[in-house]
C-alpha cells in the first residue's frame, strides 16, 4: 500500500530586509509539500490504521530527505514544524493521521536532532487555500525567536480528494527578535521554571 502522490511541491524563501533593516544574513524559510490522494475521502472509515501505518513511513522518509537537501544538513535546520490540508470531501481526521504519527514525524526529529515536538496545523480547504506551518526551535519550546509561520499556497491543491502533507523549517530565528523568551515572563510571574504551572 503506497501513497498516491500527484506532485510535490517546494517553498523556499530568503528575506533579506525585515522591518525596514537589513538582516545581518538572509532569514531563510522553507517547506516540502507532498500532494496526495486522500484514501477515505468520501466515507466514512472508522480503522485508519492501515493507511496510516503504510503511508506515514514512506512520506516522511522522503519528504525529510528533501528537506535535508534544501538545508543541506539537519543541524543547519534551526526551527521545524509541520501541516497537513485536506480538501472539501474529507475530514480533519484525515489531514491529522498522517502527520500525527510518529511513523512519519520521527524522520524528521531524528534527522534534525530535535528535542522539541512538531509544531503542526491540521486544517480543511480547498485548492490555492493559504497553507500555514508554524515553526519552533528544535531544542526549546520556550525560545519566541524561533516563533515562526511559513505561508504558501498550490494554486490546484488540494483538490477534494486530496490532502497536502507539508514539513516546514527555518535556519534561524526572526533577524531582529526583540521581544525575548517566555522564561523571563515566568519568572515575573512567579512560576518554578521547571513547573510552568505552579506558583
Amino acid at each position: 500500500m503506497h501513497p498516491e502522490i500527484r506532485k510535490i511541491v517546494t517553498y523556499d524563501e530568503e528575506i533579506l530586509i525585515e522591518g525596514f533593516r537589513k538582516s545581518e544574513k538572509p532569514w531563510r524559510l522553507f517547506a516540502v509539500a507532498a500532494v496526495i490522494k486522500n484514501p477515505w475521502a468520501g466515507k466514512f472509515v472508522e480503522d485508519l490504521k492501515p493507511e496510516i501505518q503504510a503511508y506515514g513511513p514512506i512520506l516522511g522518509e522522503m519528504m525529510t530527505k528533501r528537506m535535508l537537501k534544501l538545508a543541506g544538513s539537519g543541524d543547519a535546520i534551526e526551527a521545524y514544524g509541520k501541516a497537513a490540508v485536506v480538501g472539501l470531501n474529507g475530514e480533519i481526521e484525515h489531514a491529522s493521521a498522517l502527520i500525527h504519527t510518529l511513523r512519519f514525524g520521527n524522520f524528521y526529529r531524528e534527522a534534525v536532532g530535535a528535542k522539541s515536538y512538531l509544531a503542526f496545523t491540521n486544517t480543511r480547504a480547498g485548492a490555492n487555500a493559504p497553507i500555514l506551518v508554524p515553526l519552533m526551535d528544535k531544542n526549546d519550546a520556550g525560545r519566541r525567536s524561533h516563533y515562526l509561520t511559513i505561508q504558501f499556497a498550490i494554486s490546484d491543491a488540494p483538490r477534494d480528494d486530496e490532502i497536502v502533507i507539508v514539513l516546514g523549517a527555518a535556519m534561524s530565528g526572526r533577524p531582529h527578535h526583540r521581544i525575548g523568551d517566555r522564561y523571563q515572563d515566568l519568572k515575573d510571574l512567579g512560576h518554578d521554571l521547571d513547573n510552568p504551572a505552579s506558583v
